[in-house]
């Protein structure tokens, strides 16, 4: 048997930090992998160097393939296992390959700096994604972790607490931790005024909202005035009864077909980081409308497709098993349910809403063949009638929700 692949984490203290096991590691190896500034920690030896390429990942099969047989050591920023090489390694080799030597995360460090418990503290990266992803962590009174991207995220940060209501949130960016250059700059996210500051860095929010903010949470049931577009969108109410029976749970995928102002697929992805989602809708118009509303509300990778059920087709393998899946226009189309019951895996939930006697009578016979649940909703808004409030009847909306149990197709 080869020797196992030894993943060493190296803080910004660099040799000196490390545990007696690491550096044997790391003195025993034949080749050593990491970023240039990583080699540049440890000390000379025979063991030849190989700095990553860019891009990364594409190039580690044939990396690892190259040094079959070696000694290979791969070095790492602070914990391999949180947010770093160590994930993607095990994706590609397996666990059983692998022999991880952990050192303390920035976000530890981080905690161990500001006082805060670190089991109750969220972590947010932006290293590899977009600032308005930090959007659903937000909550006045909570704290939270940042990861940054380089020097200029905390500026970014703070211009998106500003414009999204928490400019009185209090900012603390820790850079390179651990190590002889370790900084620290404190702040307000509305009066930030640093200069870009050490590349890896962290920044602590103790986040406070302004009076009379938007409060919006991870809970279904976002106000309609969250979402922009031409008014086509499920409603607050029958959003939120129709998320409950969708039922997202971490990791899983949705398909929101006829997405309209993507109201759907945005509510199921903030509900938790790793909820992914895809929309399919016709207009292009509110294909647009779809991804500024993703944007806006902390969701930018929301994939978009184009008209159902042909859309189907371009889906990328990664998102082509729905665990779930919304129909909220396009009931009567024909094909569409027996095309989108054929994609659902086993086990998944498939829930529709209609609201015309057409769409309402298909959605009956599907429940005849397949059972699940039938409900209709009527909701009531009170609203104003001269001095008084009267109540205004919405559309009533009949739903139909089932959790496939075979890999039939209807008939």
């Amino acid at each position: 048997m080869t020797d196992p692949i030894v993943v060493v984490g190296i803080g910004a203290d660099g040799w000196d930090g490390l545990s007696p096991a690491a550096r044997r590691a790391i003195e025993a190896a034949d080749v050593v992998m990491g970023s240039g500034r990583q080699l540049a920690l440890i000390p000379e030896s025979p063991a030849l160097r190989v700095t990553w390429p860019s891009p990364l990942v594409p190039a580690l099969p044939g990396l690892f393939e190259q040094h079959q047989g070696r000694r290979v050591c791969v070095l790492a920023s602070g914990d391999p296992m949180f947010h770093g090489i160590g994930v993607t390694l095990v994706g590609l080799l397996g666990a059983d390959r692998l022999r991880v030597i952990p050192h303390p995360s920035s976000a530890t460090l981080a905690c161990a700096r500001l006082g805060w418990a670190a089991h109750e503290t969220p972590v947010v990266s932006l290293v590899n994604r977009p600032v308005d992803t930090l959007l659903p962590a937000l909550g006045d009174r909570t704290r939270l972790l940042v990861l940054s991207r380089d020097g200029h995220t905390p500026a970014a940060v703070a211009e998106l607490l500003t414009r999204r209501g928490f400019g009185p949130s209090r900012l603390t960016v820790l850079g390179e931790l651990g190590g002889p250059g370790e900084s620290r700059l404190d702040g307000t996210a509305s009066a930030w005024s640093h200069e870009p500051g050490p590349r890896l860095n962290v920044i602590a929010i103790d986040c406070r909202a302004e009076a009379g903010a938007v409060r919006l949470t991870r809970l279904p049931g976002l106000p309609d005035a969250a979402f922009t577009g031409d008014g086509q969108m499920t409603k607050h109410e029958i959003r939120a009864l129709t998320l409950c029976a969708l039922a997202p749970a971490a990791g899983e995928l949705l398909w929101d077909v006829g997405g309209g102002s993507g109201t759907v697929a945005i509510e199921w992805m903030r509900t938790h980081p790793l909820c992914r989602a895809a929309t399919f809708e016709r207009s292009t118009a509110r294909v647009d409308q779809i991804a500024s509303n993703a944007e806006a509300l902390g969701v930018p990778s929301l994939a978009v497709f184009g008209d159902a059920p042909a859309a189907f087709d371009d889906v990328p393998a990664d998102l082509s098993t729905p665990d779930a899946i919304f129909v909220g226009g396009g009931v009567t189309q024909g094909g569409l349910l027996d095309e989108c019951w054929s994609r659902l895996r086993v086990g998944g939930r498939l829930v529709a809403n209609a609201v015309t006697a057409e769409s309402e009578a298909l959605l009956l016979q599907w429940f005849s063949h397949c059972g699940g649940q039938l409900r209709k909703f009527q909701v009531y808004r009170g609203e104003p009638l001269g001095g008084f409030t009267a109540w205004r009847p919405q559309l009533p909306v009949a739903q139909w929700s089932v959790t496939k149990q075979s890999k039939g197709v209807v008939a």
